[in-house]
């Protein structure tokens, strides 16, 4: 009988050297592919003046006020920030959630350059109170990076600026990592020379060159450092 159990014993061992081993297959998530990174979209949007920085309005005001939707025919691509109705210039969109956050969060302390006319001749020490900060109702600001810059060869407005025939304007270069809500207006408000006109020239290393005011392009994410 044991010699029996001994044989049977042996039999199932040979049996299950010879049975071919499974195959387990990993549970791991593929690696993130190049094709994925393909489907990332940026829009670089010249905004113009008297725009939404969004797609849809209320409907009281649809005749009224012009939106994204009336420029941008591309879909599930959202605007990293905001960017004034009356202010013009640079909007990026993207279908990046993260990268959306990344550009919009003052954490993340993204340079943003505007373009600014100002009414008045500011001087050197008017601009240096922007350069070491200044306390706005909302809290100090940042120390912003300002300097006066010659009139920059842009579109016309439409409608113009109302100019005062006997005082000049000026136009500034300012640029911050905050972004409150008309930050860049309140700052010259505080020093005493209203803006007049502000267009956002860049977001990090994303500008307006080449893109005419309404039009947009779309990149990729190698120009952002």
């Amino acid at each position: 009988m044991k010699q029996t159990k001994k044989k049977l014993a042996t039999a199932q061992r040979q049996h299950n050297r010879s049975r071919p081993k499974a195959v387990h297959t990993s549970r791991k998530k593929p690696p993130y592919s190049k094709a994925a990174k393909h489907n990332q979209l940026i829009v670089l949007f010249n905004k113009p003046f008297n725009v939404l920085s969004q797609f849809t309005d209320d409907e009281s005001l649809k005749s009224q006020r012009k939106t994204l939707k009336d420029f941008i025919a591309i879909p599930d691509v959202y605007a990293a920030g905001r960017l004034d109705r009356d202010s013009e210039g640079l909007l990026l969109l993207t279908n990046d959630g993260k990268l959306q956050h990344q550009l919009a969060t003052p954490k993340k302390k993204t340079a943003k350059t505007y373009w600014v006319q100002v009414e008045g001749s500011p001087l050197e020490t008017d601009l240096d109170k922007l350069r070491k900060g200044i306390d706005l109702k909302d809290g100090p600001t940042k120390p912003a990076k300002v300097k006066i810059m010659d009139e920059p060869d842009i579109w016309p407005r439409t409608p113009p600026i109302r100019e005062r025939a006997n005082i000049p304007t000026t136009w500034l270069s300012i640029s911050i990592t905050e972004g409150r809500n008309r930050q860049v207006r309140r700052m010259t408000a505080h020093i005493g020379f209203p803006t007049l006109r502000l267009i956002r020239y860049s977001i990090g290393n994303y500008t307006i060159n080449g893109i005419d005011n309404g039009a947009y392009k779309e990149v990729n994410n190698d120009n952002n450092g």
